[in-house]
């Protein structure tokens, strides 16, 4: 019966969130770029109002500050590779700095959105798998101490997941995903929420063991694409009015975490 319940609990967080994704399927195009502004400050906001605080109480500080920061240096490591790997053409940002400054004038001047090959896309996929098994383990763990307890957790990380997983689908389709691809990822990525239930309840003393690391490592996945792959993207617009809309979209994105945040402790 308990694992009946985490599997129906997982297996719902996963859907509604797959589910809120696929409405932002309505968006425009020609908005991602400014939602993508919004993405930001969902990421940092869950990163540090959430997750790592998480980390923190679950295990300690400086440990879990060691596996950022070590996180942090392995999603440099693997964005690097992926970057290599699609710079073998003539054209390559790194090797041929000129034609990466004639794509984002092209850019700029509206004739195109601009993507970075997949590669934060990649990460944040990496990232949110991470997350999502945790949080399938989180749900387990809840459910064996009682039944009441496992649906309130449940709740709780649905609210949570929803708005990052919109934020994830709007960087998938930055990233140059198509909205068919970038929806199929969303799913397999949720998906990871059913295995941590499973592997969660027959194997949780080992998981909780480590649980703080895994936070730090889905903390740093949401810090590095934030800071490192989305910011420098919105300097190609430094107009006033442009920065202005920016900021706002990223202050939404954290106060909406922030609320959220709230509204379920509470």
């Amino acid at each position: 019966m308990t694992l009946g319940w985490i599997l129906a609990a997982s297996v719902a967080g996963g859907t509604l969130s797959a589910g809120m994704a696929a409405v932002a399927l309505a968006i425009r195009i020609a908005w991602v770029p400014m939602l993508v502004s919004f993405a930001i400050g969902a990421l940092l906001g869950a990163a540090f109002l959430e997750v790592i605080p998480h980390a923190f109480e679950k295990g300690d500080p400086h440990s879990v500050a060691l596996t950022i920061l070590a996180g942090i240096f392995v999603f440099f490591l693997l964005e690097k590779l992926l970057l290599w790997r699609h710079c073998h053409a003539e054209e390559c940002e790194v090797h041929d700095p000129g034609a990466a400054l004639a794509r984002e004038a092209h850019a700029h001047a509206g004739h195109e959105a601009g993507h970075d090959h997949g590669r934060s896309g990649a990460l944040i996929i990496v990232g949110d798998t991470v997350h999502n098994f945790v949080d399938g383990v989180l749900i387990a763990a809840a459910f064996l101490q009682s039944i009441e307890l496992g649906i309130v957790t449940a709740v709780a990380i649905i609210a949570h997941e929803i708005p990052q997983e919109m934020g994830d689908f709007l960087i998938l389709l930055h990233s140059g995903y198509s909205r068919a691809r970038a929806l199929a990822m969303n799913v397999l990525s949720s998906a990871a929420t059913l295995v941590g239930g499973v592997v969660g309840y027959y194997a949780l003393h080992v998981l909780l063991d480590i649980e703080a690391t895994l936070l730090g490592i889905v903390a740093a996945s949401m810090i590095y694409v934030a800071v490192a792959d989305l910011i420098p993207g919105l300097h190609r617009r430094p107009e006033l009015k442009d920065t202005a809309m920016q900021g706002l979209l990223i202050a939404l994105g954290i106060g909406m975490i922030a609320l959220v945040g709230a509204l379920v402790r509470h």
